[in-house]
């Protein structure tokens, strides 16, 4: 169907009239603004049918893996996905991390339709622990020369080393024998039955991910039983790593051509003359990565917990509880990324609580000591693994120690002397002061008492200008009596004054 502007003005014109001053129908309106959209729709579509330049989209791991960096890989292997990226490359220098952030990298690695190269550099870096396992799950391994990569062992949840087990005949006679090949002399030593199923789960799982990509399954055992390690010429010779590279060029430049299998297809790699685009984490997961900081979730927690003591002590002052209900809810989605073990939040929140007990009733430092070691025992436990990066410092908890101990024993306790002190405002203060009587009286008259007269009623005679205390109020009206050494009564010259 064509549509001829002639014809809708001779159609217009025939139905509303040959007035030039007349606005348009609201039906006109409505149709030309259709037009509109179908015509951007048609162009947003042509412009994004355009076909996208060929790169390598490079990211960045630097440091502990948690949280932020499982964030900031997913998101951008999707980007890479929606840009047809040929390749993404990882720069990784990683101490290791947790266990749950690196099985979810793991994943997203595998499933990406994009293939992945994990480049362990610059010179000097490593790909330890959590890293080696990404490394063996990455379509391509790669490592620039005097990089290292292994120590694959997972550590001991909780902070506690297990209780060896008693040696048998058995065991004392292995401990003669020479260790058998890809052993080390201090490997195989008596674990108990939780760290060794940790142990074979995780031999599993990194046998696995070598067997993906045809790498060395017997030295990625050997990473997690005896905590191996390889320079980057030896992983090579080794068939751990795929090559080694001096920088991002020499990378794409051995790379090229090369044929790697994604989701189960067998894919040719181009990346001569391809553009390399950096893909640094964003605002979002520099925010995440920092309230992901066990200290600084830590931190966040305790202001958080302050702030709305002070705000719960002294209703109104809204600033104590905004701060601290903000900075607890940034806590409580930090901590629901962490692993937490909730026997230390528990032994935290006890300590605090005993230490506002020693306020609110002393007990000679019962109380208060029993609450800083129970606070300080709850946050050297709170985090609920030995990963590196992933623990709270110990100045950080002995710091906070002391300011709680302080905060609890030093201000709770001026807050309530304060609370017992007499009343200096309002109708309470009245009783126990000390008024003039106005006018001579016996039994109801008036006093003066801070400027202000008052009726008053006595059960003595009363007389002008006599001093009187007040003893009680009922409604407007003040009990007084006379005060002991002012009973007598006064002259006339005293009156006269």
């Amino acid at each position: 169907m064509t549509l001829n502007a002639d014809s809708l003005i001779c159609d217009y014109t025939q139905q509303y009239g040959d007035s030039g001053n007349r606005l348009m129908p609201k039906q006109l309106v409505i149709l030309a603004g259709l037009l509109w959209c179908f015509s951007a729709a048609l162009w947003l579509n042509t412009a994004s049918a355009e076909p996208v330049a060929r790169h390598v989209l490079q990211l960045s791991i630097d440091g502990a893996i948690g949280p932020a960096a499982e964030d900031y890989i997913g998101r951008a292997l999707l980007s890479a996905d929606e840009s047809q990226a040929e390749l993404v490359v990882i720069r990784m220098d990683t101490p290791g991390g947790l266990d749950s952030a690196m099985r979810g990298i793991i994943k997203q690695i595998i499933n990406s339709p994009v293939p992945v190269a994990t480049f362990v550099a610059p010179s000097g870096s490593r790909a330890a622990s959590a890293g080696t396992y990404i490394m063996f799950a990455s379509h391509i391994a790669a490592m620039a020369p005097g990089t290292n990569l292994g120590a694959a062992t997972p550590v001991q949840l909780g902070g506690l080393s297990p209780l060896p087990a008693e040696e048998s005949e058995e065991d004392e006679t292995a401990e003669d024998e020479t260790p058998a090949a890809g052993e080390t002399a201090p490997a195989r030593k008596t674990r108990d039955a939780k760290q060794q199923k940790v142990i074979n789960d995780a031999v599993a799982y990194i046998r696995g991910l070598a067997e993906l990509h045809d790498r060395n399954q017997d030295w990625a055992e050997q990473a997690v039983r005896d905590a191996a390690s390889l320079p980057a010429s030896e992983a090579l010779k080794q068939n751990v790593i795929d090559l080694v590279a001096v920088d991002m060029a020499d990378l794409l430049k051995q790379v090229d051509d090369r044929e790697v299998r994604v989701q189960g297809e067998t894919r040719t790699l181009h990346t001569t003359g391809l553009e390399i685009i950096r893909h640094d984490p964003d605002w979002r997961s520099r925010l995440l990565s920092v309230i992901t900081n066990p200290n600084v979730a830590y931190i966040l927690m305790l202001i958080g917990i302050y702030g709305l003591i002070f705000e719960f002590s002294n209703p109104g002052a809204i600033v104590p509880g905004t701060v601290g209900a903000i900075c607890l809810l940034l806590a409580l989605y930090a901590l629901q990324l962490l692993p937490i073990n909730y026997a230390g939040m528990g032994l935290i929140l006890l300590g605090m609580a005993l230490m506002v007990g020693e306020a609110f009733q002393p007990s000679f430092g019962v109380l208060g000591i029993g609450g800083v070691i129970a606070f300080v025992i709850g946050s050297i436990i709170l985090m609920d693994t030995d990963a590196p990066g992933f623990g709270i410092d110990l100045p950080v908890i002995i710091t906070f120690a002391v300011i709680s101990a302080l905060l609890f024993t030093l201000v709770i306790s001026m807050a309530m002397k304060a609370r017992r002190r007499p009343v200096v405002s309002g109708l309470e203060e009245l009783i126990g002061g000390q008024a003039t009587v106005s006018e001579d009286f016996d039994h109801d008259g008036s006093v003066v008492i801070h400027g202000e007269k008052w009726l008053a009623s006595s059960s003595k005679r009363l007389h002008k200008g006599q001093r009187v205390r007040v003893t009680d109020m009922q409604g407007l009206t003040l009990s007084v009596e006379p005060l002991e050494d002012n009973m007598t009564a006064p002259t006339n010259e005293e009156r006269e004054r």
